[in-house]
């Protein structure tokens, strides 16, 4: 009835499941490396972690970190250990060791080795000690102490002058902008030295400091503190404003102005957040460079105030004998330059993790 077209199963080809249409001989198991790569989705990180990631895969940045936080142990932890004060003439039984002068490191005067052998005892003389009978070590632990407070400290009046000052000059722009860098110009022009030994003679003579942290560091290091203070933040400046000066432009500032945001919590909220990796390498950089300029005003003579050390007057000081003892210079020498080094690593390690132009 119905002509119906009926056809034999076993007259149409069968299809075969995938598996046996693929020849699986042709292919070969992906490696764990080409597994990661097809991992698209990742861990969800913040600025500031994913910086510190990149900066603890950075080895001479972890090595420089281990370097400063061994020397911040030991400038910490050496005075509770070692009996004797950065200005301490060294005495045996209440009196004046007069043969302690001079002495190399790890070794005993005449009187304190009768000391010792009568069954007394004494704290070691690690770097020896000075012309004026003093123990080096702790002198040398006391000048990085003043060389590190001054380069933190500098640093930071650097740091918020130049962020202030480059912030509005940036942000408002125009007349404004073109007076606040016409006087950056000047500043910039400023002998710095030369300010530095005037403040120093005026100071001297205006400030009467008898007691207090500030007479134990003299009236030069005051100056240094104000020359800092007064000059030295021009580059900060600088560099803030030029980044102000690309980030304003965007869209997300101008959403921001839309909607009625103050120009305070603009540069606040928006603006330096997003100059945060230029503030900390910039920073990062200016600690060293504030250190040596200690140093080298300190090693002239325009440092702390004797008998308080700096490791640039112990360098000075070491000079006149150098000859015979040049061990009194090395070691100030040394701990300079394993300070600014590691600073200047950390600096280039900070620079390679926060700067997203350098991104590889």
């Amino acid at each position: 009835m119905d002509n119906i077209n009926t056809y034999d199963s076993g007259s149409m080809p069968k299809k075969q499941i995938l598996s046996a249409q693929i020849d699986l001989t042709k292919f070969e198991k992906a490696s764990d490396e080409e597994k990661r790569q097809q991992d698209v989705m990742s861990e969800s990180r913040s600025f500031f972690r994913d910086g510190m990631r990149k900066l603890m895969k950075n080895p001479l940045a972890v090595m420089s970190m281990i370097i400063l936080l061994c020397i911040l142990i030991t400038i910490i932890v050496a005075p509770l250990v070692v009996p004797y004060g950065y200005e301490e003439i060294l005495s045996v039984n209440g009196k004046r060791d007069k043969g302690a002068k001079n002495l190399a490191p790890f070794t005993y005067s005449e009187a304190e080795q009768k000391y010792i052998d009568a069954g007394g005892e004494r704290f070691p003389h690690i770097f020896g000690t000075d012309e004026q009978c003093r123990d080096y070590f702790i002198r040398v632990v006391y000048g990085t102490r003043v060389s590190l407070f001054v380069g933190i400290f500098a640093s930071v009046i650097v740091l918020i002058i130049g962020l202030l000052y480059g912030s509005i000059s940036g942000y408002v722009g125009g007349r404004t902008d073109l007076i606040m860098m016409r006087i950056v110009d000047v500043i910039y022009s400023l002998p710095d030295m030369l300010i530095v030994i005037l403040l120093s003679v005026v100071l001297d003579q205006r400030l009467k400091l008898t007691s207090g942290i500030l007479a134990s560091l003299g009236t030069n290091m005051i100056s240094i503190f104000i020359v800092f203070g007064a000059l030295y933040w021009v580059g900060m400046a600088r560099l803030i404003r030029g980044q102000i000066l690309s980030i304003k432009e965007n869209e997300y500032i101008l959403a921001a102005r839309s909607i009625g945001a103050s120009p305070s919590r603009i540069i606040r909220k928006h603006i330096l957040p997003n100059c945060l990796s230029v503030i900390i390498i910039s920073t990062a950089l200016q600690v060293p460079s504030a250190i040596f300029t200690e140093s080298y005003l300190s090693f002239v003579g325009l440092g702390v105030r004797a008998p308080m050390p700096s490791l640039g007057s112990l360098a000075n000081a070491a000079r006149v004998g150098l000859q015979s003892y040049p061990y009194k210079l090395v070691f100030p020498a040394l701990m300079i330059c394993l300070i600014v080094l590691s600073l200047n690593l950390l600096g280039d390690g900070l620079r390679d993790a926060f700067d997203p132009k350098l991104k590889r």
